[in-house]
């Protein structure tokens, strides 16, 4: 399975990965499949919602 990166659009990683949709639902991320997730890379939501994006990437890692 590809990696996935902080610079990819919240699309891009649930294309890739779609398992990780629990991980991004759990921070607040509630949004998934609303425009904004097509423009949105990871690093951003991660500033966005308040979480660290080293924290959000171990924990998609994790999945």
């Amino acid at each position: 399975m590809a990696d996935i990166t902080k610079d990819m659009t919240i699309g891009e990683a649930l294309r890739t990965n779609p398992d990780i949709a629990p991980v991004l639902l759990e921070i607040g991320m509630h949004c998934l499949g609303c425009p904004s997730a097509q423009g949105e890379t990871l690093e951003e939501a991660a500033m966005v919602h308040g979480i660290s994006t080293d924290d959000l990437m171990a924990k998609i890692q994790a999945v």
